[in-house]
């Protein structure tokens, strides 16, 4: 499936399913109001998903000489490979980690933690931002922030349904309880494991040098075990590495390929750690 049906696979199977509990909790003005929601949160996801994401972790734009040590790097292939430079975030948490968000390449934005910056050495941290940079080159961007908020808004429902819903209507809650595990398969519906592949090679093309991402890919699946990110299981999949989720249905939300495979594929050799 190419990004553009995703994009409108999801969306629609949004709406159809906000219609379908308005209708079976309000009939047909239920129906017509849940389909009022679905437009603004249809809305909402296209052109705001991007911003969504940054705010849930508190990334704060970074300017040339706050973080030249980024800027350089970015605006070099970025110039190479012909796209806009992107916006900068860093987000601040000391576990090492990242992701890049938007529409279009047009609208691209990269995020770091500031735990990375201080953990990969200039190589390894050219890698990933080249990883980053081939999600939007591949334009994975915009399928990955739309999936993101709309899972977020399917598991509100369902944690809304669960906790507020009427003591003599069990089926709601039954209902919004079966809803975040649909989000969980609407995102790898949307979000296939080989796009994580796809970056790592784009990246690695990009710098030419495999084995610097590979390096980095090692470094941050230890230290992100040491300093666990905290992640909403709706945008875990925007990360390079796959945050541990601390929760039971984490698992459902698994996008990530196993690292020791992805650096195989990098390196054409089996990964020298243990998962």
């Amino acid at each position: 499936m190419g990004n553009t049906f995703k994009t409108a696979f999801l969306l629609t199977a949004l709406t159809l399913l906000l219609m379908a509990i308005g209708r079976a909790f309000g009939g047909q003005s239920g129906m017509l109001l849940a389909l009022a929601f679905a437009a603004v949160t249809n809305f909402i996801a296209y052109f705001y998903s991007d911003k969504i994401a940054l705010a849930t972790y508190r990334a704060q734009p970074v300017t040339r000489e706050e973080l030249p040590r980024v800027y350089e790097v970015v605006e070099r292939m970025t110039q190479r490979i012909g796209l806009p430079m992107p916006k900068i975030f860093v987000i601040p948490t000391d576990s090492p980690n990242a992701f890049a968000t938007g529409r279009n390449p047009k609208h691209a934005s990269v995020a770091v933690t500031q735990g990375i910056l201080g953990l990969l050495n200039d190589e390894e941290l050219e890698g990933v931002l080249a990883h980053e940079l081939g999600h939007v080159n591949n334009r994975d961007i915009l399928i990955s922030s739309i999936a993101a908020t709309i899972a977020g808004a399917v598991t509100f429902l369902a944690r809304f349904g669960f906790f507020f819903g009427d003591r003599d209507d069990r089926r709601g809650g039954l209902l919004m309880l079966i809803l975040a595990p649909f989000a969980a398969m609407l995102i790898q519906l949307a979000v296939s494991r080989s796009r994580e592949y796809q970056a790592d090679a784009t990246g690695a093309h990009m710098t030419g040098n495999p084995y610097a991402l590979a390096s980095a890919l090692a470094k941050l699946d230890a230290y992100s075990r040491r300093r666990p990110m905290v992640a909403t299981p709706s945008t875990a999949h925007l990360f390079i590495i796959q945050p541990l989720l601390g929760m039971s249905f984490g698992s459902l939300f698994s996008t990530h390929p196993p690292i020791a495979k992805r650096i195989e594929r990098l390196t054409g050799r089996p990964a020298e750690f243990t998962q």
